[in-house]
Protein backbone atom coordinates (compact mmCIF):
# COMPACT_ATOMS: atom_id res chain seq x y z
CA UNK A 1 0.00 0.00 0.00
CA UNK A 2 1.39 3.61 -1.10
CA UNK A 3 0.80 6.25 1.32
CA UNK A 4 1.32 10.05 0.78
CA UNK A 5 3.28 12.35 3.14
CA UNK A 6 1.64 15.35 4.91
CA UNK A 7 2.28 18.61 3.24
CA UNK A 8 2.18 22.29 4.50
CA UNK A 9 -1.23 22.75 2.68
CA UNK A 10 -2.45 19.62 4.93
CA UNK A 11 -0.90 20.91 8.02
CA UNK A 12 -2.92 23.95 7.20
CA UNK A 13 -5.89 21.76 6.53
CA UNK A 14 -5.61 20.47 10.00
CA UNK A 15 -5.17 23.51 11.62
CA UNK A 16 -8.36 24.81 10.11
CA UNK A 17 -9.95 21.39 11.77
CA UNK A 18 -8.83 21.60 15.08
CA UNK A 19 -7.17 24.97 15.71
CA UNK A 20 -3.39 26.02 16.03
CA UNK A 21 -3.08 24.82 19.53
CA UNK A 22 -3.98 21.03 18.60
CA UNK A 23 -1.24 20.59 15.90
CA UNK A 24 2.19 19.57 16.74
CA UNK A 25 4.76 19.95 14.39
CA UNK A 26 7.99 20.25 16.18
CA UNK A 27 9.71 17.50 16.16
CA UNK A 28 10.62 17.34 19.92
CA UNK A 29 7.12 17.34 20.51
CA UNK A 30 6.87 14.93 18.40
CA UNK A 31 9.02 12.25 20.27
CA UNK A 32 6.38 12.16 23.06
CA UNK A 33 4.01 10.40 20.38
CA UNK A 34 6.66 7.97 18.57
CA UNK A 35 6.25 5.16 21.30
CA UNK A 36 4.13 3.70 23.88
CA UNK A 37 5.57 1.70 27.01
CA UNK A 38 7.46 -1.02 25.03
CA UNK A 39 11.12 0.24 25.57
CA UNK A 40 13.11 -0.83 22.06
CA UNK A 41 13.96 1.23 19.52
CA UNK A 42 12.73 -0.77 16.98
CA UNK A 43 9.04 0.03 18.02
CA UNK A 44 9.35 3.58 18.59
CA UNK A 45 8.83 5.94 14.89
CA UNK A 46 8.34 9.67 14.85
CA UNK A 47 4.60 10.68 13.31
CA UNK A 48 4.69 13.41 10.83
CA UNK A 49 2.23 15.24 12.68
CA UNK A 50 -0.19 15.11 15.64
CA UNK A 51 -4.17 16.22 15.67
CA UNK A 52 -5.79 16.84 18.81
CA UNK A 53 -9.49 16.96 18.12
CA UNK A 54 -12.09 17.61 20.70
CA UNK A 55 -15.14 16.38 19.78
CA UNK A 56 -16.52 13.77 16.81
CA UNK A 57 -17.07 16.12 14.26
CA UNK A 58 -13.30 16.69 14.14
CA UNK A 59 -12.71 13.35 14.43
CA UNK A 60 -14.29 12.52 11.26
CA UNK A 61 -13.26 15.52 9.23
CA UNK A 62 -9.89 14.53 9.67
CA UNK A 63 -10.58 11.03 9.11
CA UNK A 64 -12.51 11.97 6.15
CA UNK A 65 -8.94 14.05 4.74
CA UNK A 66 -6.80 11.45 5.33
CA UNK A 67 -8.79 9.24 2.91
CA UNK A 68 -8.77 11.57 0.31
CA UNK A 69 -5.12 12.15 0.78
CA UNK A 70 -4.08 8.60 1.49
CA UNK A 71 -2.31 9.32 4.64
CA UNK A 72 -1.92 6.57 7.82
CA UNK A 73 -3.54 7.76 10.83
CA UNK A 74 -3.03 5.81 14.30
CA UNK A 75 -5.59 6.73 16.99
CA UNK A 76 -3.76 7.18 20.51
CA UNK A 77 -4.72 7.20 23.99
CA UNK A 78 -2.92 7.79 26.80
CA UNK A 79 0.73 5.70 24.92
CA UNK A 80 0.33 3.23 28.28
CA UNK A 81 0.34 0.18 25.53
CA UNK A 82 3.05 -2.65 25.66
CA UNK A 83 2.58 -3.67 21.84
CA UNK A 84 3.15 -0.72 20.19
CA UNK A 85 0.00 -0.60 19.50
CA UNK A 86 -0.63 3.37 18.87
CA UNK A 87 2.89 4.09 17.26
CA UNK A 88 2.75 5.83 13.97
CA UNK A 89 5.29 2.90 11.74
CA UNK A 90 4.51 4.27 8.88
CA UNK A 91 4.49 7.93 9.99
CA UNK A 92 1.53 9.90 9.02
CA UNK A 93 -1.04 11.10 11.44
CA UNK A 94 -1.17 10.42 15.12
CA UNK A 95 -4.63 11.46 16.19
CA UNK A 96 -4.71 11.62 20.02
CA UNK A 97 -7.85 11.94 22.42
CA UNK A 98 -6.40 13.26 25.03
CA UNK A 99 -8.93 16.50 24.38
CA UNK A 100 -11.94 14.45 24.60
CA UNK A 101 -11.75 13.59 28.21
CA UNK A 102 -15.22 14.07 30.00
CA UNK A 103 -17.19 12.81 32.11
CA UNK A 104 -20.50 13.16 30.09
CA UNK A 105 -23.13 11.44 32.11
CA UNK A 106 -23.86 9.38 35.19
CA UNK A 107 -26.91 7.39 34.76
CA UNK A 108 -28.44 6.65 37.96
CA UNK A 109 -31.80 4.91 36.67
CA UNK A 110 -30.30 2.61 34.19
CA UNK A 111 -26.40 2.25 35.87
CA UNK A 112 -24.39 3.87 32.67
CA UNK A 113 -21.59 6.21 32.45
CA UNK A 114 -21.26 7.76 29.15
CA UNK A 115 -17.59 9.16 29.38
CA UNK A 116 -15.59 10.32 26.17
CA UNK A 117 -12.09 8.25 25.70
CA UNK A 118 -9.64 10.21 27.00
CA UNK A 119 -11.17 9.87 30.55
CA UNK A 120 -8.26 7.95 32.73
CA UNK A 121 -9.81 4.71 33.56
CA UNK A 122 -9.19 6.04 37.31
CA UNK A 123 -11.26 8.91 37.30
CA UNK A 124 -13.92 6.48 36.05
CA UNK A 125 -13.57 3.93 38.79
CA UNK A 126 -13.11 6.99 41.49
CA UNK A 127 -16.15 8.87 40.40
CA UNK A 128 -18.30 5.84 40.04
CA UNK A 129 -17.85 4.91 43.85
CA UNK A 130 -18.14 8.44 44.49
CA UNK A 131 -21.51 8.22 43.47
CA UNK A 132 -22.23 4.74 45.16
CA UNK A 133 -21.28 2.52 41.76
CA UNK A 134 -18.59 0.43 40.89
CA UNK A 135 -16.54 0.01 37.34
CA UNK A 136 -15.19 -2.91 37.48
CA UNK A 137 -12.37 -2.70 34.78
CA UNK A 138 -8.92 -2.51 37.06
CA UNK A 139 -6.13 -2.47 34.66
CA UNK A 140 -2.67 -1.98 36.27
CA UNK A 141 -2.33 1.29 34.60
CA UNK A 142 -5.36 2.65 35.89
CA UNK A 143 -4.22 5.77 37.40
CA UNK A 144 -3.06 6.53 33.56
CA UNK A 145 -4.52 4.31 31.22
CA UNK A 146 -7.34 6.06 28.95
CA UNK A 147 -10.88 4.12 28.49
CA UNK A 148 -10.23 4.36 24.90
CA UNK A 149 -7.28 2.15 25.29
CA UNK A 150 -9.01 0.16 27.65
CA UNK A 151 -11.82 -0.60 24.73
CA UNK A 152 -9.28 -1.08 22.15
CA UNK A 153 -7.36 -3.49 23.33
CA UNK A 154 -10.35 -5.14 25.59
CA UNK A 155 -7.94 -4.37 28.96
CA UNK A 156 -8.19 -7.06 31.67
CA UNK A 157 -6.13 -6.48 34.84
CA UNK A 158 -6.42 -7.77 38.35
CA UNK A 159 -10.11 -7.49 38.80
CA UNK A 160 -10.76 -10.33 35.92
CA UNK A 161 -11.71 -13.64 37.66
CA UNK A 162 -14.89 -12.57 39.05
CA UNK A 163 -15.40 -9.43 36.69
CA UNK A 164 -14.23 -10.22 33.09
CA UNK A 165 -12.44 -8.02 30.99
CA UNK A 166 -13.59 -4.58 29.70
CA UNK A 167 -16.09 -6.04 26.94
CA UNK A 168 -18.39 -6.87 29.86
CA UNK A 169 -19.28 -3.49 30.38
CA UNK A 170 -18.82 -2.05 27.31
CA UNK A 171 -22.82 -1.39 26.03
CA UNK A 172 -22.51 0.98 23.38
CA UNK A 173 -19.74 3.51 21.47
CA UNK A 174 -20.13 5.87 19.67
CA UNK A 175 -17.67 5.83 16.65
CA UNK A 176 -15.61 7.35 13.75
CA UNK A 177 -15.13 4.66 10.94
CA UNK A 178 -12.23 4.22 8.82
CA UNK A 179 -13.75 6.17 5.77
CA UNK A 180 -14.99 8.64 8.40
CA UNK A 181 -18.72 8.33 8.83
CA UNK A 182 -20.18 8.95 12.53
CA UNK A 183 -22.54 6.26 14.01
CA UNK A 184 -23.59 4.82 17.15
CA UNK A 185 -23.66 0.95 18.19
CA UNK A 186 -25.26 0.12 20.70
CA UNK A 187 -26.52 1.71 23.77
CA UNK A 188 -27.73 1.52 27.07
CA UNK A 189 -29.97 -1.35 26.63
CA UNK A 190 -28.55 -4.42 28.56
CA UNK A 191 -29.77 -6.71 25.79
CA UNK A 192 -29.82 -6.81 21.77
CA UNK A 193 -30.33 -9.56 19.09
CA UNK A 194 -30.45 -6.91 16.01
CA UNK A 195 -28.06 -7.96 13.53
CA UNK A 196 -24.79 -8.57 14.42
CA UNK A 197 -22.72 -7.35 17.98
CA UNK A 198 -20.40 -4.55 16.00
CA UNK A 199 -20.25 -3.25 19.72
CA UNK A 200 -17.95 -5.83 20.24
CA UNK A 201 -16.36 -6.29 17.27
CA UNK A 202 -14.89 -2.93 17.58
CA UNK A 203 -13.59 -3.36 21.42
CA UNK A 204 -10.12 -5.14 21.59
CA UNK A 205 -10.14 -4.08 17.17
CA UNK A 206 -7.00 -2.40 18.45
CA UNK A 207 -7.88 1.11 16.79
CA UNK A 208 -8.05 -0.41 13.57
CA UNK A 209 -11.75 -0.85 12.76
CA UNK A 210 -12.83 2.63 13.77
CA UNK A 211 -11.78 5.57 16.17
CA UNK A 212 -14.10 5.73 19.86
CA UNK A 213 -15.39 9.29 20.72
CA UNK A 214 -17.73 8.06 23.15
CA UNK A 215 -18.25 4.91 25.49
CA UNK A 216 -21.24 3.45 27.53
CA UNK A 217 -19.94 2.01 30.86
CA UNK A 218 -22.32 -0.68 32.97
CA UNK A 219 -22.05 0.50 36.65
CA UNK A 220 -22.19 -1.99 39.23
CA UNK A 221 -23.66 -1.56 43.10
CA UNK A 222 -20.59 -1.10 45.23
CA UNK A 223 -19.28 -3.85 47.34
CA UNK A 224 -19.49 -2.71 50.81
CA UNK A 225 -16.53 -4.98 52.29
CA UNK A 226 -13.13 -6.61 50.79
CA UNK A 227 -10.26 -8.06 52.02
CA UNK A 228 -6.38 -9.20 50.45
CA UNK A 229 -4.41 -12.28 50.92
CA UNK A 230 -1.24 -12.83 50.80
CA UNK A 231 0.44 -16.23 50.13
CA UNK A 232 4.17 -17.34 49.93
CA UNK A 233 4.34 -21.36 48.68
CA UNK A 234 7.69 -23.00 48.51
CA UNK A 235 7.62 -23.09 44.17
CA UNK A 236 5.33 -22.13 41.89
CA UNK A 237 4.01 -25.44 41.01
CA UNK A 238 2.53 -25.71 44.55
CA UNK A 239 1.23 -22.09 44.69
CA UNK A 240 -0.63 -22.30 41.11
CA UNK A 241 -2.13 -25.77 41.87
CA UNK A 242 -4.12 -24.19 44.76
CA UNK A 243 -5.96 -22.18 42.09
CA UNK A 244 -8.69 -24.48 41.19
CA UNK A 245 -9.57 -25.47 44.78
CA UNK A 246 -9.99 -22.23 45.83
CA UNK A 247 -12.12 -21.45 42.88
CA UNK A 248 -14.22 -24.82 43.28
CA UNK A 249 -14.77 -25.27 47.03
CA UNK A 250 -17.39 -23.03 48.63
CA UNK A 251 -18.84 -20.85 46.29
CA UNK A 252 -16.59 -18.03 46.70
CA UNK A 253 -15.49 -16.42 43.50
CA UNK A 254 -12.83 -13.98 44.46
CA UNK A 255 -11.93 -10.61 42.73
CA UNK A 256 -8.78 -11.40 42.42
CA UNK A 257 -5.88 -14.20 41.77
CA UNK A 258 -2.32 -12.58 41.34
CA UNK A 259 0.77 -14.73 41.21
CA UNK A 260 4.69 -13.57 41.19
CA UNK A 261 7.86 -15.62 40.89
CA UNK A 262 11.03 -15.52 43.13
CA UNK A 263 12.56 -12.91 40.51
CA UNK A 264 9.51 -10.43 40.61
CA UNK A 265 9.70 -10.66 44.41
CA UNK A 266 13.16 -9.49 44.66
CA UNK A 267 12.40 -6.92 42.28
CA UNK A 268 9.34 -5.60 43.75
CA UNK A 269 11.27 -5.36 47.18
CA UNK A 270 14.58 -3.74 45.98
CA UNK A 271 12.54 -1.41 44.43
CA UNK A 272 10.36 -0.74 47.31
CA UNK A 273 13.30 -0.47 49.29
CA UNK A 274 11.61 -2.57 52.33
CA UNK A 275 11.12 -6.04 53.24
CA UNK A 276 8.36 -8.47 51.48
CA UNK A 277 6.81 -11.33 53.71
CA UNK A 278 8.27 -14.68 52.77
CA UNK A 279 11.05 -13.14 50.27
CA UNK A 280 12.54 -16.25 49.55
CA UNK A 281 9.53 -18.40 48.65
CA UNK A 282 9.08 -19.72 45.65
CA UNK A 283 5.91 -17.83 44.56
CA UNK A 284 3.99 -15.45 46.11
CA UNK A 285 -0.39 -15.09 45.98
CA UNK A 286 -2.17 -12.00 46.15
CA UNK A 287 -6.16 -13.26 46.30
CA UNK A 288 -9.02 -10.54 47.06
CA UNK A 289 -12.41 -11.27 48.33
CA UNK A 290 -15.27 -8.72 48.38
CA UNK A 291 -18.88 -9.13 50.13
CA UNK A 292 -21.94 -7.04 51.24
CA UNK A 293 -21.71 -8.06 54.56
CA UNK A 294 -18.93 -8.18 57.38
CA UNK A 295 -19.42 -11.28 58.40
CA UNK A 296 -19.60 -13.05 55.08
CA UNK A 297 -16.24 -11.20 54.07
CA UNK A 298 -14.97 -13.16 57.06
CA UNK A 299 -16.04 -16.24 56.37
CA UNK A 300 -15.02 -16.27 52.60
CA UNK A 301 -11.42 -15.00 53.78
CA UNK A 302 -10.99 -17.66 56.37
CA UNK A 303 -12.16 -20.04 54.20
CA UNK A 304 -9.56 -19.63 51.43
CA UNK A 305 -6.62 -18.93 53.84
CA UNK A 306 -7.49 -22.57 54.98
CA UNK A 307 -7.56 -24.25 51.75
CA UNK A 308 -4.54 -22.30 51.26
CA UNK A 309 -2.58 -23.87 54.44
CA UNK A 310 -4.00 -27.11 54.07
CA UNK A 311 -2.43 -26.98 50.06
CA UNK A 312 0.94 -26.29 51.76
CA UNK A 313 0.81 -22.51 51.77
CA UNK A 314 3.48 -21.22 54.29
CA UNK A 315 1.64 -18.80 55.63
CA UNK A 316 -1.49 -16.16 54.99
CA UNK A 317 -1.39 -12.64 55.62
CA UNK A 318 -4.73 -10.66 55.52
CA UNK A 319 -5.06 -6.65 54.59
CA UNK A 320 -8.81 -6.11 55.69
CA UNK A 321 -8.46 -2.47 55.95
CA UNK A 322 -6.64 -0.08 53.04
CA UNK A 323 -3.83 0.30 54.50
CA UNK A 324 -2.62 -3.18 54.76
CA UNK A 325 -4.51 -4.03 51.78
CA UNK A 326 -2.45 -1.35 49.80
CA UNK A 327 1.34 -2.46 51.39
CA UNK A 328 0.09 -6.11 50.01
CA UNK A 329 -0.88 -4.43 46.39
CA UNK A 330 2.29 -2.58 45.90
CA UNK A 331 4.91 -4.71 45.27
CA UNK A 332 2.53 -6.04 42.43
CA UNK A 333 1.01 -2.69 40.96
CA UNK A 334 4.61 -1.38 40.98
CA UNK A 335 6.27 -4.75 39.34
CA UNK A 336 6.19 -3.29 35.67
CA UNK A 337 8.40 -0.47 37.40
CA UNK A 338 10.88 -2.53 39.46
CA UNK A 339 11.83 -5.19 36.40
CA UNK A 340 12.56 -1.48 34.30
CA UNK A 341 14.64 -0.61 36.72
CA UNK A 342 16.49 -4.39 36.99
CA UNK A 343 16.69 -4.04 33.30
CA UNK A 344 15.77 -0.73 31.12
CA UNK A 345 15.28 -2.73 28.09
CA UNK A 346 13.07 -5.44 28.47
CA UNK A 347 10.17 -7.25 26.87
CA UNK A 348 7.29 -7.87 28.90
CA UNK A 349 5.18 -10.71 26.60
CA UNK A 350 1.08 -11.53 27.88
CA UNK A 351 0.49 -14.91 26.96
CA UNK A 352 -2.78 -16.90 27.96
CA UNK A 353 -3.25 -20.43 29.08
CA UNK A 354 -5.50 -22.33 30.72
CA UNK A 355 -5.41 -21.87 34.06
CA UNK A 356 -4.07 -25.79 34.92
CA UNK A 357 -1.32 -25.09 32.15
CA UNK A 358 0.50 -22.39 33.92
CA UNK A 359 2.43 -24.74 35.98
CA UNK A 360 3.61 -26.57 32.75
CA UNK A 361 4.23 -23.00 30.59
CA UNK A 362 6.22 -22.00 33.47
CA UNK A 363 8.18 -24.75 33.56
CA UNK A 364 8.94 -24.24 29.73
CA UNK A 365 10.00 -21.12 30.32
CA UNK A 366 12.19 -21.43 32.72
CA UNK A 367 13.64 -24.01 30.92
CA UNK A 368 13.77 -21.64 28.00
CA UNK A 369 15.80 -19.05 30.08
CA UNK A 370 18.52 -21.52 31.47
CA UNK A 371 19.06 -22.38 27.68
CA UNK A 372 19.66 -18.74 26.37
CA UNK A 373 21.64 -17.94 29.63
CA UNK A 374 18.73 -15.29 30.00
CA UNK A 375 16.45 -13.95 33.07
CA UNK A 376 12.59 -14.38 32.09
CA UNK A 377 10.95 -13.30 35.83
CA UNK A 378 6.98 -14.10 35.30
CA UNK A 379 3.92 -12.47 37.32
CA UNK A 380 0.48 -12.09 36.11
CA UNK A 381 -3.25 -13.26 36.93
CA UNK A 382 -3.11 -16.95 37.72
CA UNK A 383 -7.09 -16.79 38.20
CA UNK A 384 -7.35 -16.09 34.48
CA UNK A 385 -4.38 -17.93 33.36
CA UNK A 386 -2.69 -14.55 31.98
CA UNK A 387 1.40 -14.67 32.70
CA UNK A 388 3.79 -11.59 32.03
CA UNK A 389 6.55 -13.65 30.86
CA UNK A 390 9.50 -10.61 30.90
CA UNK A 391 12.52 -10.97 28.59
CA UNK A 392 15.35 -8.96 30.88
CA UNK A 393 18.26 -7.30 28.84
CA UNK A 394 21.22 -8.18 31.21
CA UNK A 395 24.62 -8.50 29.76
CA UNK A 396 23.97 -8.06 26.38
CA UNK A 397 25.11 -6.24 23.35
CA UNK A 398 21.79 -5.08 21.50
CA UNK A 399 22.99 -7.24 18.97
CA UNK A 400 22.99 -10.37 21.04
CA UNK A 401 19.85 -8.83 23.05
CA UNK A 402 17.76 -9.46 19.32
CA UNK A 403 18.61 -12.53 18.34
CA UNK A 404 17.97 -14.14 21.81
CA UNK A 405 15.12 -11.92 21.99
CA UNK A 406 13.41 -13.99 18.66
CA UNK A 407 14.42 -17.24 19.47
CA UNK A 408 13.06 -17.35 23.25
CA UNK A 409 9.92 -15.36 21.46
CA UNK A 410 9.44 -18.29 19.15
CA UNK A 411 10.05 -20.78 21.86
CA UNK A 412 7.48 -19.48 24.47
CA UNK A 413 4.84 -18.74 21.77
CA UNK A 414 5.46 -22.22 20.26
CA UNK A 415 4.46 -23.37 23.89
CA UNK A 416 1.78 -21.32 24.39
CA UNK A 417 -0.08 -22.16 21.19
CA UNK A 418 0.41 -26.16 21.67
CA UNK A 419 -0.53 -25.20 25.34
CA UNK A 420 -4.25 -24.31 23.98
CA UNK A 421 -3.29 -20.86 24.51
CA UNK A 422 -3.03 -17.04 22.95
CA UNK A 423 -0.57 -14.61 21.98
CA UNK A 424 -1.93 -12.14 24.21
CA UNK A 425 -4.90 -12.36 27.03
CA UNK A 426 -4.93 -8.26 27.28
CA UNK A 427 -2.08 -5.71 25.68
CA UNK A 428 -3.10 -6.90 22.35
CA UNK A 429 -0.99 -7.75 19.26
CA UNK A 430 -0.24 -4.10 18.14
CA UNK A 431 3.19 -3.85 15.50
CA UNK A 432 4.96 -6.02 18.41
CA UNK A 433 3.05 -9.37 17.52
CA UNK A 434 1.70 -9.05 13.92
CA UNK A 435 4.64 -11.56 12.71
CA UNK A 436 3.77 -13.98 15.39
CA UNK A 437 0.27 -13.57 14.81
CA UNK A 438 0.51 -14.52 11.23
CA UNK A 439 2.70 -17.79 12.41
CA UNK A 440 0.40 -18.90 15.29
CA UNK A 441 -3.14 -18.13 14.27
CA UNK A 442 -5.31 -20.60 12.33
CA UNK A 443 -5.54 -19.27 8.43
CA UNK A 444 -8.90 -18.69 8.17
CA UNK A 445 -9.13 -16.66 11.43
CA UNK A 446 -6.60 -14.68 9.82
CA UNK A 447 -8.82 -14.51 6.40
CA UNK A 448 -11.47 -13.71 8.59
CA UNK A 449 -9.87 -10.53 10.14
CA UNK A 450 -8.62 -9.30 6.95
CA UNK A 451 -12.08 -9.05 5.11
CA UNK A 452 -13.39 -6.92 7.67
CA UNK A 453 -10.35 -4.93 7.51
CA UNK A 454 -10.60 -4.59 3.92
CA UNK A 455 -14.59 -4.18 4.08
CA UNK A 456 -14.48 -1.42 7.11
CA UNK A 457 -11.17 0.38 6.12
CA UNK A 458 -10.86 0.16 2.04
CA UNK A 459 -7.63 2.44 1.50
CA UNK A 460 -6.28 0.60 4.67
CA UNK A 461 -5.37 4.05 6.66
CA UNK A 462 -6.60 3.35 9.73
CA UNK A 463 -3.97 2.34 12.17
CA UNK A 464 -2.16 0.05 9.27
CA UNK A 465 0.70 -2.33 10.28
CA UNK A 466 -1.03 -3.61 13.43
CA UNK A 467 -2.72 -6.93 14.41
CA UNK A 468 -2.49 -8.30 10.55
CA UNK A 469 -0.17 -7.48 7.49
CA UNK A 470 -2.27 -7.15 4.57
CA UNK A 471 1.17 -6.19 2.90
Amino acid sequence: MHYNKITSELVTELINIVGRSNVIEDPEKLETYAGDEVPEAEWKHLPEVVVKPRDVQQTAEIIKMANREMIPVTPRGAGTGLAAGAVPMLGGIVLSVENMNRILEIDRENLFMVVEPGVTTGEVQQRAWAEGYFYAGDPCSADSSFIGGNVATNAGGNKAVKYGTTSRYIYGLEIVTPTGEITTLGGKCVKSSTGYDLVHLMVGSEGTLGIVTKVYLKLLPRPLHNAVLLVPFEDMQTAIDVVPKIMTNGGIIPTSIEFMDQLCIKSAEGFLDRPLPFSDAGAHIIIEVEAYTKSQLEADYETIGTICLENDGLDVFVGDNRASQEKIWKARRHLAEALRVTSPVYCMEDIVVPVNKIPAVLAEINRIAEKYSIKIPCFGHAGDGNIHATLLKENMDDATWHAVKEKVLDEIYTITHASGGNLSGEHGIGAKRVKAMAKFTDPVQLKMIAAIKKALDPNLILNPDKVIDLA
